[in-house]
C-alpha cells in the first residue's frame, strides 16, 4: 500500500515545512493552554484553509488534517477545532458587520469560546424552515421563547447559532433570523440526551424569555433563511471534507483546558466519544496489525475508501469555491452524502478485519469497544448534518432542476400555516 495518507495536496506545498519551523520558534509548553491559542489564532494556524483575509493562510481545506498532525508530532497543543470553526465563524465572516467579526470571530480563532448549533426542533427538522422558537423585539434586545433539539456540546458552549421567527406574518422561509446567542443566562435550560453509544452528545435546549442583543443578529433582520444556508454549506462541506466536529482539547472555559499549563495539556488523550469516525490512517495501521494488509479484499475496500475521501475532500472544496462565485447548488449536500457512505464503509472495513470482536463493548472490546462504538454510531451519518433523504431532494430540486414537491402552503404566512394546523387539529 502506497496511497499517501499524511494529509499533503498539490495545493499544501510548503506547507509542512512552514507549519514546522513557526512550532520549532513559537512552541513554550509554559504557556497556558489560553496563551497558546491565542498565539496559533493570530497566526492563521486555527484556520489555514481560510483565505487570508478571513484570518488564515490560504491552503486548502484538507491542510487543517495536515496542521493539526504536525502539531501532534511536535508535541504541543492542537488548534482549537469544533463547530464554532466549522459553522459558525464563515458564517458570521460572510455574513457579519466588521464589529461582530471583531467580537465573535477571534474569539473563535482563539479557543476562549465555544460554539453549537441551535437550529433544529421537534416539530421542524427536516422541514427547518417550519420552526417555532420566537424572538420578539423589545428595545435593543430580542426575547426568545421555544426549544430546540439534537444540538451537539450545548452544554460545553458559550454560544448558540440560533434560528428564530421573528415575523410570523411573512411566508414561513421569509420570518427567520440568525442571532449568535449567548447560553450562559436564566432563562436557557440544556437537557442531555443519552444516545444508543451510552454518551450525551446531543442535547436538547429550552428558551423561557431568554434574550439576546439586536447587535448579535447576524445578517439582517428576517434574512436569516439566507444565512442559514451559508452555515448549513460550511457543515455539509466540513462534514463532507473529515471536518472536525468536535476538537479537543474542548474550546472555552468549559472544557476546563485554558489555565492548564500547555506542555500538561498536549500529551492528555482525548476521550473515545470524542472521535467515533474511524479514520483511513487509522484503517491502514489496523489492517497491518492484524496481518490483513496483504488480502486482496481488504485491500480493495481501503482503495475505495480512499477515492470516498478524496474525492469528498475535492467536492468539498469545490462547494466553498463555487458558493463563493454564487454557483455550486447541491455541492455540499453531495459532499455530505459522500460523508456518510465514508463513516458506514469505514465501520465495516474495522468490522472486517477484527472479526466478532469488534461487536465487544469495553472493557472487553479491542481498544476499549472502539469498534463496536463505531458500528453503532455510523447510523447517526446519514441523518446529522441533514438526512440523506433531504440532501437528495435538495440536489434534485436546485442541481439537477427537478420539479419541488406540491406545497399547499405556498404563498400563505407562517401565521395562517399554523391557524390551519390548529383547525384541523380541532376537528
Amino acid at each position: 500500500m502506497t496511497e499517501r495518507t499524511n494529509g499533503q495536496s498539490a495545493d499544501d506545498a510548503g506547507l509542512l515545512d512552514e507549519v514546522s519551523a513557526w512550532l520549532d520558534e513559537h512552541w513554550d509548553p509554559d504557556l497556558t493552554v489560553a496563551e497558546w491559542w491565542k498565539l496559533v489564532g493570530a497566526s492563521g494556524w486555527t484556520a489555514p484553509h481560510f483565505p487570508r483575509e478571513w484570518g488564515g493562510l490560504g491552503y486548502s481545506r484538507r491542510s487543517v488534517i495536515a496542521v493539526r498532525a504536525a502539531f501532534q508530532r511536535h508535541g504541543a497543543v492542537l488548534p482549537p477545532s469544533g463547530m464554532g470553526m466549522l459553522m459558525a465563524a464563515p458564517t458570521i465572516l460572510t455574513h457579519g458587520t466588521e464589529e461582530q467579526i471583531e467580537r465573535f470571530v477571534t474569539t473563535i480563532y482563539n479557543g476562549s469560546e465555544s460554539w453549537c448549533q441551535l437550529f433544529s426542533e421537534p416539530g421542524a427538522g427536516s422541514d427547518l424552515a417550519g420552526l417555532s422558537t420566537r424572538a420578539t423585539r423589545d428595545g435593543d434586545h430580542w426575547v426568545v421563547s421555544g426549544q430546540k433539539v439534537w444540538s451537539s456540546g450545548a452544554t460545553d458552549a458559550d454560544y448558540g447559532m440560533l434560528l428564530a421567527r421573528t415575523d410570523v406574518d411573512v411566508p414561513k422561509h421569509a420570518g427567520i433570523s440568525w442571532f449568535a446567542f449567548p447560553l450562559d443566562q436564566p432563562g436557557v435550560t440544556i437537557r442531555p440526551l443519552v444516545e444508543i453509544t451510552g454518551h450525551a452528545l446531543f442535547n436538547e435546549v429550552f428558551f423561557d424569555d431568554a434574550v439576546v442583543a439586536d447587535a448579535s443578529l447576524v445578517g439582517g433582520l428576517n434574512n436569516g433563511w439566507a444565512v442559514a444556508q451559508t452555515t448549513l454549506m460550511f457543515e455539509r462541506a466540513g462534514i463532507g471534507a473529515g471536518g472536525i466536529m468536535s476538537g479537543f482539547p474542548p474550546a472555552g472555559p468549559k472544557g476546563g483546558f485554558l489555565d492548564l499549563r500547555a506542555g500538561d495539556a498536549a500529551p492528555i488523550a482525548p476521550p473515545a466519544a470524542q472521535s467515533k469516525v474511524l479514520s483511513v490512517d487509522e484503517l491502514f495501521e489496523l489492517a497491518r496489525s492484524y496481518g490483513r494488509a496483504d488480502d486482496p479484499v481488504t485491500r480493495q475496500k481501503l482503495a475505495r475508501l480512499v477515492e470516498y475521501a478524496r474525492t469528498g475532500e475535492w467536492t468539498a472544496k469545490r462547494s466553498v469555491s463555487e458558493t463563493a462565485r454564487g454557483r455550486g447548488a447541491g455541492m455540499a449536500n453531495i459532499g455530505k452524502l459522500a460523508q456518510t457512505r465514508i463513516a458506514k464503509l469505514a465501520t465495516e472495513i474495522a468490522c472486517d478485519i477484527v472479526g466478532p470482536e469488534a461487536t465487544l463493548w469495553s472493557p472487553d472490546g479491542p481498544r476499549a469497544g472502539r469498534y463496536a462504538e463505531a458500528l453503532v454510531f455510523a447510523t447517526a451519518s446519514s441523518i446529522y448534518g441533514g438526512a440523506d433523504q433531504i440532501q437528495r431532494n435538495v440536489i434534485g430540486e436546485r442541481a439537477l432542476g427537478l420539479p419541488k414537491e406540491p406545497d399547499p402552503n405556498k404563498g400563505r404566512s407562517f401565521r395562517e400555516v399554523q391557524e390551519l394546523v390548529r383547525a384541523q387539529v380541532e376537528r
